[in-house]
């Protein structure tokens, strides 16, 4: 009897483990609402983000999904213009997990300030759903516009440039930052975690990690040159470049979401993550793909 017991025991966890593997993790994504109380300037129709933003969480909603990621560039210019945004955003009734843009630091003198304004744990974190790990990286971290002065960060950025400059990238304009060696180490030590554990990994950020070009994250090389190193890592997800690109960067997809404040239609989508491949639907001007891993 004791033997049935055993045998039918193992096999309830054979089969929860066959079900987390073939679970399908589905969430909603949103990039670069960029609002600001202000004219249309070319493409980008400043004041209309708000209301985009309330029909996406609307339909977002509807479908019930989980949580939601927000690519940051929640403002364009202005502090003061977070307030709408942000309570359009807390109309989701599940979690939505923000990491910052460029523009969010514009008139922002306190950096912790910002992160707890868009209730962000911490300056760059991660999270997990199902067998997935998901990392949240701030490639603000080393940046002019990031209050780097006068901290160990001001050094590590010169020495960015040096290097961009060195090869001759195009990448080192005033709007990008990268991640410092303090981030570096920490994701290493996820990538690490996540990898012996047998998990999958989505890395997030807002400057992409290629596809852009003059666009990517100061430090884009030493970035991927990391995460290469790991099978774990599936997919590479940004915001930034606001007409949207796809590429592979070596083995890795590379998908960069087009922005909303860039359209007058809209731009948002969901994202299902099967365990062989990842499929993005979107609405509006957000483009639909399947990438295979």
């Amino acid at each position: 009897m004791q033997i049935i017991t055993r045998c039918a025991a193992i096999l309830m966890l054979l089969l929860g483990a066959l079900r987390s593997e073939g679970q399908v993790i589905r969430f909603g994504v949103i990039a670069d609402i960029q609002y600001a109380d202000a004219d249309t300037r070319g493409t980008r129709l400043y004041r209309y983000s708000v209301q985009k933003l309330k029909t996406a969480v609307a339909d977002l909603n509807k479908q019930k999904l989980p949580f939601l990621i927000n690519l940051g560039d929640v403002v364009d210019r202005n502090p003061a213009d977070f307030a709408p945004v942000l309570e359009a955003l807390r109309k989701f009734r599940r979690p939505v997990y923000n990491t910052t843009g460029n523009h969010d630091y514009h008139g922002i003198t306190s950096n912790d300030s910002l992160y707890r304004l868009l209730d962000m744990p911490a300056e760059y974190y991660a999270f997990k759903k199902g067998n997935w790990r998901f990392i949240m990286l701030n490639t603000n971290e080393v940046a002019a516009y990031a209050n780097v002065k006068g901290t160990p960060r001001e050094q590590e950025l010169r020495e960015m440039m040096e290097k961009i400059k060195e090869r001759k990238g195009r990448n080192g304009a005033e709007y990008n930052g990268g991640i410092s060696s303090a981030q570096m180490n920490w994701l290493q030590g996820q990538l690490e975690d996540a990898q012996q554990k047998g998990e999958l990994v989505l890395v997030l950020s807002h400057h992409p990690l290629g596809c852009a070009t003059g666009l990517t994250a100061l430090n884009d090389q030493e970035i991927v040159a990391l995460l290469a190193k790991y099978s774990s890592v599936k997919a590479l997800i940004s915001g930034h470049h606001h007409a949207g690109a796809f590429c592979m960067v070596g083995k890795l997809p590379c998908i960069v979401l087009e922005g909303m404040v860039e359209t007058d239609e809209n731009s948002y989508g969901t994202i299902a993550l099967h365990p062989d491949k990842l499929v993005i639907t979107g609405s509006g001007r957000m483009t639909s793909r399947t990438v295979q891993f």
